[in-house]
């Protein structure tokens, strides 16, 4: 008898994968939300970033300090619901390997280096998302969440609400037929 995990039980990590909400999710945080996922353990749960949602404000509005700075003209967003007394910095970069990483909460400073580089974006944010442990695992069991692997063209893209059914609609012709559905079909 070996003291081995099946493969069955192996934790899986989400880190560095998009999460979609799905329709069902339809409350006004996370109502059509693309999260970059930070972190993910089945110990320590899971942190991560709304990138869909623009706040239709900038940080040199937000925190006047930086008003003169090449970060006064960057969108802040609504990361989530965690956290939202605080503006951080993160970045969504394409890396050589042709793979798309996010990196959470970088400083001002290293915020300001990034906006230099065409392969990079850098956000402001204000509150991020996160789950205790096991809850986002209970989540995606109950159909409230779609994960995605985040694709190079992302960079190239408009982060707003648009993003979702762009997204959405490249898993398959279902999660189209979901990205178009109105939301209340009862109204239509």
């Amino acid at each position: 008898m070996t003291s081995e995990t099946p493969d069955s039980e192996l934790p899986i990590s989400l880190k560095g994968q998009l999460l979609l909400a799905t329709p069902a999710l339809h409350d006004g945080t996370f109502d059509h939300s693309v999260i970059f996922l930070a972190e993910h353990s089945s110990k320590s749960g899971a942190f991560g970033s709304i990138i869909n949602h623009p706040a239709d404000t900038t940080v040199g509005d937000v925190v006047p300090h930086l008003s003169s700075t090449p970060l006064a003209s960057i969108p802040v967003y609504r990361g989530g619901p965690v956290g939202t007394q605080q503006l951080t910095f993160s970045s969504i970069c394409l890396l050589p390997n042709s793979s798309v990483s996010f990196q959470p909460q970088i400083s001002a400073e290293a915020a300001t280096k990034a906006i230099k580089n065409k392969n990079i974006i850098v956000q402001a944010t204000i509150g991020h998302s996160a789950w205790a442990p096991g809850q986002l695992e209970n989540e995606i069991l109950q159909n409230t969440w779609f994960t995605l692997r985040p694709i190079p063209s992302l960079l190239s893209e408009p982060l707003d609400p648009n993003l979702w059914k762009k997204l959405l609609s490249s898993i398959s012709p279902y999660h189209a037929l979901l990205a178009h559905a109105p939301k209340n079909p009862l109204l239509n």
